[in-house]
């Protein structure tokens, strides 16, 4: 486990990867790490977009394995508004330079990023990748940022289709 220089704390985890296997939807699934950055999930992925209801973690478990980041909040743990923890993993998300791979597509995909509330997260944020955690206490920008450019495009496939937005 990493703590980078931060604000407030933040810890940065590399989890074992697990299984990859698909799994009927709506299959129970027990991950290895809160938020998932590997396992079973369903084989159906979703949409490459920002979300206000939360995406079921079998779908964006997919995603990460197509190198997507997932930004992930539970505002019930923080006592700023919602929208600034909206906005700094927007912010965040922007930090990422277009794919080539999502834009020559012509989908109106720029990134592979999701960003959802997750109620299962124990921090007010978090972000995953395949392999890769982040979880803050706080809105650190810096950090949130760096986590993405670093992990950005690491699953163990690369596609930039869109997903599902039906769960």
């Amino acid at each position: 486990m990493f703590f980078p220089d931060a604000g407030c704390l933040v810890e940065i985890d590399e989890p074992p990867v697990t299984s990859w296997q698909h799994v009927a939807i709506p299959s129970p699934i027990q991950w290895s790490s809160n938020p998932p950055s590997s396992g079973d999930h369903y084989p159906i992925w979703a949409a490459f977009q920002e979300y206000a209801t939360p995406v079921p973690r079998g779908y964006y478990v997919h995603d990460l394995e197509h190198g997507a980041i997932v930004f992930l909040y539970n505002c019930t743990l923080f006592d700023a508004a919602c929208s600034d923890i909206v906005a700094a993993l927007e912010a965040a998300s922007n930090a990422i330079p277009d794919d080539p791979l999502c834009t020559s597509l012509g989908e109106g995909v720029r990134v592979r990023v999701v960003i959802t509330p997750d109620p299962l997260i124990d921090v007010p944020i978090a972000a995953a990748s395949w392999g890769w955690v982040y979880k803050a206490h706080c809105i650190d920008l810096p950090t949130l940022r760096d986590f993405a450019l670093q992990h950005y495009g690491h699953g163990r496939e690369t596609f930039c289709s869109n997903g599902t937005t039906q769960f």
